[in-house]
């Protein structure tokens, strides 16, 4: 069993909640605090597009609530397995600097990576000097 598989069950129970009534892919995140905390999140879709805001956000937005920044990694799933948007892989790296993904599809396989390899040469605080 690795270490890994609590954070992967809870990011695919988070995606059955999903609400996606426009694309329909639905998509399911969970985040491991160092600590050992889990929080999850899914995406949430608006008639208004622009509002959607994506289950990875969502389940960072979870962890920061409590006051806990403190990231140990991070699980994706979705239909295919696909990596985060543009914008997500920003917040990732900017709230969780270096850490573990992995990206599940909906067979339960699972593709590990990390914040680096999906955002290389990120924007961060020490460019707005």
């Amino acid at each position: 069993m690795n270490d890994f598989k609590l954070l992967i069950q809870a990011a695919r129970a988070a995606r059955k909640h999903a609400y996606a009534p426009y694309s329909n892919f639905k998509v399911g995140a969970a985040v491991e605090t160092k600590s050992g905390e889990i929080f999850s999140g899914c995406n949430m879709e608006n008639a208004s597009f622009g509002l959607t805001v994506c289950a990875e956000r969502n389940a960072l937005g979870a962890m920061i609530v409590t006051g806990n920044k403190s990231v140990k990694s991070i699980a994706i799933a979705s239909e295919n397995g696909v990596p985060p948007c543009g914008a997500c892989r920003q917040v990732i790296w900017e709230i969780c600097g270096e850490i573990p993904v992995y990206l599940i599809d909906e067979a339960g396989n699972t593709t590990a990576t990390t914040s680096t390899e999906l955002l290389p040469g990120a924007f961060n605080k020490d460019m707005l000097t």
